[in-house]
């Protein structure tokens, strides 16, 4: 069964095994695991920031970054379909007790479009305190942000001050498909949140890099929200073995995926836009339910997921190999044929 439900469903490479059962460790709680601390500081010097703090997943990393930014009541703008908005199971309403404003369309914004959503200083009005960038745009597709548009918005904001964090789930692929360096994409923010989990086969984790007077408020918020960890040093061995070895080969799921769309591409009832095709994740539209075309692929030997009622996500990993590609392009193809032909029938 060949999985492109996500880039998260990679397992540990026999090497990352190896550096985890390897692993020197402590206490974390304690800040005595030698290997979170490592990881913590390679963190920070990679994004250029202060300190970093090692967090189980993208989700707390975004949250924190939003609970330190913000007061309860306050407006957080984001892009359209971003991260913390339609996959973090409302988190920002319920932790911090913020709201979410939309600017643009597709999870891109000009800093005019920030600026229109900027609520003025009136008492009765909520505060805005805080933009969020997402690169890359997972809803979009894999999407890029350009670095001078990038820059423009979190500079805006500042302007107006506001806080800039950069969602950076996937930043790793920002910065090999841009060829710019990951400090480089993280200079214009406060804070960045990147993850291990996803494009770099980690079993587990993130990190929130920033000040570090952020640092450690986020520190004792994590606590609080039950994600302190003991002898942590396990999973962050896996997180530096990916940052050594797993970082140069994101360019084979891009690749990979360009492949993958350029086949589907002349597929009758499959709609692929080959220009938003920018790193590891393709968007399939299909003029059927997407959730059948789904079900139909799973018995061709493919998992994929419905990202809407008539668009299917596939995402490249490193548990996908070139060879791979060809099979469930054509194993998607026979899916949507095969549901397509149901529908037909009287």
């Amino acid at each position: 069964m060949l999985d492109l439900r996500s880039d998260t469903v990679t397992r540990p490479t026999p090497g990352m095994r190896a550096a985890m059962a390897a692993a020197e460790v402590g206490d974390d709680v304690f800040g005595e695991d030698p290997t979170v601390l490592r990881l913590e500081r390679r963190m920070a010097e990679l994004t250029g920031k202060e300190a970093s703090l090692f967090v189980t997943s993208g989700t707390m990393g975004n949250q924190l970054a939003i609970a330190t930014q913000t007061r309860p009541g306050d407006d957080v703008i984001v892009g359209e379909g971003a991260h913390p908005v339609l996959y973090e199971a409302g988190a920002g309403a319920a932790l911090s007790g913020v709201q979410f404003n939309v600017a643009g369309r597709g999870g891109f914004y000009t800093p005019e479009q920030l600026q229109e959503l900027v609520n003025p200083p009136a008492y009765y009005m909520p505060r805005t305190s805080l933009v969020m960038v997402e690169n890359t745009h997972n809803r979009s597709g894999g999407r890029v942000w350009s670095q001078p548009a990038a820059r423009a918005v979190a500079e805006r904001a500042h302007r107006l001050g506001l806080a800039a964090h950069l969602d950076g789930a996937r930043v790793w692929n920002a910065s090999v498909a841009a060829g710019i360096d990951v400090g480089a994409l993280c200079a214009p923010f406060d804070t960045v949140s990147a993850c291990f989990s996803k494009g770099l086969g980690a079993p587990v984790g993130s990190a929130l890099c920033g000040p570090r007077a952020l640092v450690e408020d986020a520190r004792r918020l994590r606590k609080r929200w039950g994600g302190a960890m003991r002898q942590a040093g396990v999973l962050a061995a896996a997180a530096i073995y990916a940052l050594d070895h797993h970082r140069s080969r994101l360019g084979e799921d891009h690749a990979n995926a360009r492949r993958f769309a350029e086949r589907l591409a002349g597929v009758g009832g499959a709609g692929v836009d080959l220009h938003a095709v920018e790193t590891n994740i393709v968007n399939v539209d299909v003029d059927v339910p997407a959730a059948d075309v789904a079900a139909a692929a799973r018995d061709n030997g493919l998992l994929i997921a419905p990202s809407t009622p008539g668009r299917l996500r596939a995402v490249f990993h490193l548990d996908v190999a070139r060879g791979d590609v060809d099979d469930a392009a054509d194993s998607l193809a026979r899916a949507v044929d095969a549901v397509r032909e149901r529908a037909a029938r009287p």
